[in-house]
């Protein structure tokens, strides 16, 4: 264990075998209820309760067994995420199972013949590697110098594991990468942030503006369900986006406004919205503070003032805001989902909280209801003990608005400096491919190799397994328990999440693996049940049910803890802000130092024969966690880098040519192939994120498409709450290395 070794090495995990179960299309045949309630009962197929894990939305569902083999997946009509429908992804959560190409065994990295490889150990052998090295780094340097990285629901067991050790660096990429700026932005109005689900009532709305949300591309599902009956319905959308994406495809206006100026045009329908009073009078008067200041503040802010900004023109501007207008209190500006792009993405959020606080839909039917969340008991344990230092220490004094943990911060804090009291020594890396997900990737692999460990905990071998110490085989989400999901909504629900299969391999679930590490470390009091299943039905029997019952129903609706979902006419309600107000002028922002309303400044263009990158989500594809997917792979193999025509035509290049992009910094792509047309402006290109893998293991997704995060070598750091914005980096075309 005390063996020094040289400079950590990218090993390559090898031995992935074939012949796994492939489920083919044709067995996704539909049947009607009473077809499946005869099956069932003849035995002929089994079902089993699940909530998806392709993406955080987390619909519950059903996964069938046909004559013992895996069959198809299915929504839970009961469920109100899923509303009884999956979505691509969720439908080919199968093939996570079947995939060949899975973890299947721990790995420990050894050094032989003078060559870093990996060795199959046993869990035993792995475990207690483990744990030997996080006591040495406690020991050595405080149990707050190991962070854990985590995206997925086993997250939270290694989340308690870390607290009771005494260290409270838990992060997920999804806030400072993601989300982050968005709840943040709505706390600081509302006092309350968005959540996840978001609690967005689409369904009833008249109005609705995106702004960057790829509503129909992102596949957030419920959501979608509901755009696509508002809009059935004669709901107006507005869509702001440099690109026509689906979403654009089904609005009344789409206005393809310049990247960087998403601000200016806010502020200018603040302006219009004030100043010709079609503001929610009574609502601002009744619920907000600080409207004379806004109104002041944007009083330069006309239409006229945003045009050559944003190139959208004034009677443009002058008319979505009236239809915004006409349709409250039923109208959404949504607050989007991925939004670290400029720096300034907190505020441009909030500018766009402040326009929904005008137009008085917070709270309102139509626009954002006030979301229900089930309570569960949770067995008792010991208190975490007191954590001595945490990753503010090594920002002092920045990101005044963070509530969580920075994944760029400790990644950062993980690099030695004179100015930091202690950098992290040890990562515990939970179902996030750090390499692809972190901007940067070259800061990344730097601190990597400023470890002391990284355990890698993953189902298949995603980049992040081949820099690890050790690498630990999850098995899939239809093979394992899971916490009860308790999703936020109009009436509180809890859905189960049982095994339909056994483990494949040698995988195992994230409780059996943090409960393990726990008794190695001497904290196996935070983990009182002996088996999840155990702790479940200690939950469920506390509220009049048991895990028998939910093996049965799947979902279960507890309505006695349901509240109103939107504010009576007049109703008094304090806001939880400093006011007790919606701040439409941000006192705590003023008491930081930043500006309270939020302020236009210009970004940085591209330079002569350069374009900003943006880059999104497609429907078949969570990020890179599902390219190599045997059920979604055929769906998209790679991705295309949209081009507008004009632009291509001046740099001659062809419709599904394969081309090589180039960053401002000479970083360049893989080949990747060129979708010529006119649905995006001139002065940008747009990716799929989640291709361009490069380790040959993943052997469906290696080499396929281009990585637009090794692209991505420049971010502008939000200063409030620390978010990386990402939509800062150009690219020009490479013919000839294509």
């Amino acid at each position: 264990m005390k063996t020094k070794m040289k400079r950590r090495e990218f090993i390559k995990i090898a031995g992935a075998g074939a012949g796994s179960l492939v489920v083919g299309s044709k067995l996704y045949a539909s049947f009607n209820s009473k077809d499946e309630q005869n099956l069932l009962a003849d035995g002929k197929i089994e079902r089993t309760p699940t909530y998806c894990e392709m993406c955080f939305w987390k619909c519950a569902g059903w996964v069938y067994k046909k004559d013992g083999k895996p069959w198809k997946i299915i929504g839970n009509p009961d469920d109100p995420n899923s509303r009884g429908r999956f979505c691509p992804r969720g439908t080919g959560g199968i093939g996570a199972y079947t995939d060949p190409d899975r973890l299947k065994k721990p790995l420990l990295r050894v050094e032989k013949n003078g060559k870093q490889v990996f060795k199959e150990v046993s869990w035993d052998e792995a475990l207690d590697f483990i744990a030997g090295r996080m006591k040495d780094i406690a020991q050595k340097h405080g149990p707050e110098c190991i962070a854990l990285f985590s995206h997925g629901s086993g997250g939270s067991y290694f989340k308690t594991l870390l607290h009771a050790f005494g260290s409270n660096n838990v992060a997920a990429p999804s806030y400072a990468q993601c989300r982050g700026p968005r709840e943040e932005a709505y706390m600081l109005t509302f006092g309350e942030a968005v959540g996840s689900p978001e609690r967005t009532d689409i369904i009833n709305a008249k109005c609705l503006v995106l702004l960057g949300s790829h509503i129909g591309e992102n596949m957030h599902n419920g959501q979608v369900q509901e755009f696509s009956e508002a809009v059935a319905h004669g709901a107006t959308v507005i869509t702001v986006d440099p690109r026509f994406s689906t979403a654009a495809s089904k609005s009344k206006y789409w206005l393809p406004i310049k990247p960087g100026t998403d601000l200016a045009l806010l502020l200018a329908w603040i302006h219009v919205i004030i100043y010709e009073e079609l503001y929610d009078k009574e609502y601002v008067k009744k619920y907000t503070f600080g409207f004379e200041q806004l109104k002041e503040a944007v009083k330069d802010k006309t239409p006229e003032w945003a045009y050559p900004i944003t190139t959208i023109k004034p009677h443009v501007i002058r008319q979505t805001a009236r239809e915004m207008a006409k349709n409250a209190p039923a109208t959404i500006v949504h607050p989007g989902r991925h939004v670290t792009w400029y720096g300034d993405d907190t505020q441009r959020v909030r500018a766009g909280a402040i326009l929904n606080a005008l137009l008085g839909s917070w709270g309102r039917r139509g626009g954002f209801y006030f979301p229900s969340k089930a309570h569960l008991p949770k067995m008792p344990t010991p208190k975490f003990p007191k954590v001595k230092r945490d990753w503010r220490k090594a920002f002092p004094n920045k990101y005044p608005v963070a509530h969580l943990a920075l994944s760029s911060g400790i990644c950062d804090a993980t690099i030695p400096s004179p100015e930091r009291e202690c950098s992290f020594k040890g990562w515990i890396v939970y179902g996030t491919n750090l390499p692809m997900t972190l901007p940067q990737p070259e800061k990344t692999l730097e601190a990597i190799q400023h470890l002391e460990l990284l355990v890698a905990i993953d189902i298949l071998p995603a980049e992040i397994t081949g820099w690890a110490d050790v690498v630990l085989p999850e098995c899939t989400y239809l093979e394992r328990y899971d916490n009860l999901r308790l999703s936020p909504g109009r009436v509180p629900s809890i859905a189960l999440r049982a095994p339909a299969f056994e483990p494949k391999y040698e995988s195992k679930p994230a409780y059996w693996m943090a409960r393990e590490l726990a008794k190695r470390l001497g904290l196996e009091d935070y983990f009182p049940a002996e088996t999840i299943e155990e702790y479940l039905d200690y939950q469920l029997k506390a509220i009049g049910s048991s895990l028998e019952e939910m093996k049965k129903i799947g979902v279960k609706f507890l309505p006695e803890e349901a509240q109103k979902l939107y504010l009576e006419d007049g109703e008094d309600f304090e806001f939880p802000t400093p006011t007790g107000k919606i701040e439409l002028y941000s006192t705590i922002l003023d008491e930081y130092g930043f500006d309270p309303i939020p302020q236009y400044t210009a970004h940085e263009e591209p330079p002569e024969g350069y374009y900003r990158l943006l880059y999104g989500r497609a429907p078949m594809h969570t990020f890179g966690r599902t390219t190599n997917n045997p059920n979604l792979h055929d769906l998209m193999e790679e991705n295309t880098v949209w081009i507008n025509s004009k632009v291509a035509k001046q740099w001659g290049i062809k419709n599904g040519e394969y081309i090589t992009l180039e960053n401002q910094d000479g970083v360049r792509s893989t080949p990747v192939k060129a979708k010529v047309t006119e649905r995006i402006r001139h002065d940008a290109v747009f990716m799929v994120h989640g291709f361009g893998h490069s380790d040959k293991r993943l052997r469906r997704a290696y080499g396929k498409g281009a990585d637009d995060q090794r692209l991505i070598t420049r971010v502008k750091i939000d200063p409030l709450m620390g978010g990386t914005g990402m939509r800062v980096n150009f690219v020009t075309f490479r013919k000839e290395e294509a």
